[in-house]
């Protein structure tokens, strides 16, 4: 088994969860979410956000408007939809809920 396709399967796992967490904390830009995914060694290929911040939009998760920008054009900043902080939450109650199961197995060792 390849190490690396296994840690990139683990990743991709828990990514929508991530990516929404960090937006429910309010507007946020494209970059800023790509930012803080890098950093925390979640996203390891830049192209993988903006497909899955459409993906999230079509499914009416969360929804986005252009604010102008001082520096250049307008930038496009996320939010949450009602529909995307209730499928949040469900993701937390189940991410509470794996990370103990693992944790527990884990703890073991």
């Amino acid at each position: 088994m390849n190490l690396e396709n296994a840690q990139v399967q683990m990743r991709k796992g828990i990514l929508e969860y991530c990516i929404l967490q960090i937006i429910s904390r309010g507007e946020v830009y494209a970059s800023e979410i790509l930012e803080e995914l890098l950093t925390a060694k979640i996203m390891v290929v830049e192209g993988t956000l903006y497909p899955l911040l459409t993906r999230l939009k079509n499914a009416e998760l969360l929804d986005y408007k252009w604010i102008e920008s001082s520096s250049g054009p307008p930038r496009k900043y996320y939010v949450l939809t009602e529909k995307g902080e209730i499928f949040l939450k469900a993701l937390s109650s189940t991410w509470e809920e794996l990370s103990s199961s693992v944790n527990a197995i884990v703890s073991k060792n």
